[in-house]
Parts: structure tokens; sequence; C-alpha cells
């Protein structure tokens, strides 16, 4: 199996500069971004969530999929290249190595996602504020990756 950056090879690229965005939240586009080199923090309503600095992680999948605005802001943190696909889908169908890479990585966003939910559930069970509603979103999760899976089959 190629890796994600050896498919890549050859594609357009984009320079960062430090500060400048690659993608913005709530904004749209049909193209996925590769990370060749650098690093980049996720910025969900100006919070930094988390900081990317592996060469061949992938940045516009989930909207790209979900045909949905971008969930997240993706700002440079230091000098930061990446191939840019412009037609995302049309990549996807013709890299199945691509696909499986990012199913692996949507799957382990969702474990921890789920795991993390299970946790909270778990310590606020038993209050009555706002943070009892950790079993209506655990629920509406699971019920939700349920009836996808009823209307996909």
């Amino acid at each position: 199996m190629k890796s994600t950056l050896d498919i890549c090879t050859g594609l357009p690229e984009s320079q960062l500069q430090v500060g400048e965005d690659i993608l913005v939240e709530n904004g749209e586009s049909s193209r996925l971004y590769i990370l060749k080199s650098g690093s980049v923090e996720i910025l969900k309503k100006k919070l930094q969530i988390n900081v990317v600095s592996t060469p061949g992680s992938v940045f516009g999948e989930v909207s790209l999929l979900l045909q949905r605005p971008h969930m997240a802001t993706v700002r440079a943190l230091e000098p930061s290249l990446f191939y840019v696909i412009e037609d995302g889908i049309k990549f996807l169908q013709e890299h199945p190595d691509i696909n499986l890479h990012i199913a692996r990585l949507l799957a382990g966003r969702l474990n921890s996602v789920t795991n993390y939910l299970v946790d909270l559930q778990q310590q606020f069970n038993a209050r009555e504020d706002h943070l009892s509603m950790v079993d209506e979103v655990l629920e509406s999760l699971l019920h939700h990756h349920s009836e996808q899976q009823d209307q996909e089959g």
C-alpha cells in the first residue's frame, strides 16, 4: 500500500505562512489538503482544540464527505506546505488507499469521542444540571449512527 504522501507526489502545493488559514470554520470547498510539512492548529470557535504536525495528515475530509461547511479552522503555526486536491470526491474515488486512511482516522476520532462521552456520563450521571445532557448526547450519537447504517444498508 502506497503512503498518502507517495500518492500525492506531483500534485499542486500551497505554502502557508504563520497565521494563515487553509480552512476556515463554516467555509465551504470541495478541496482536500494533505500536510506535507509544517505544523497547524485546529480552532473551533477560536479555541485551539488540536495541533497537527504529522506529514500526510488530511484536512477538509469531514466537510467533503458530509457536504457541509468546515467544522473548524486550520491555521499554520509555522511555515507549512500542503498538497491541494481541487476535486476531493474524484480523488477519493481514484485512490482507495486514501479512503482507508481516512476511514481509520474517522473511526479513531469517533472512538475517542464516544469514550470521552461515556466517561463524562459516568462522572455526571446523577447531576440534574446541564451536565446531565451527556446521556442525551451519547444516545443521540449512537442512535444517529444506527439510523445511518439502516439507511445505507
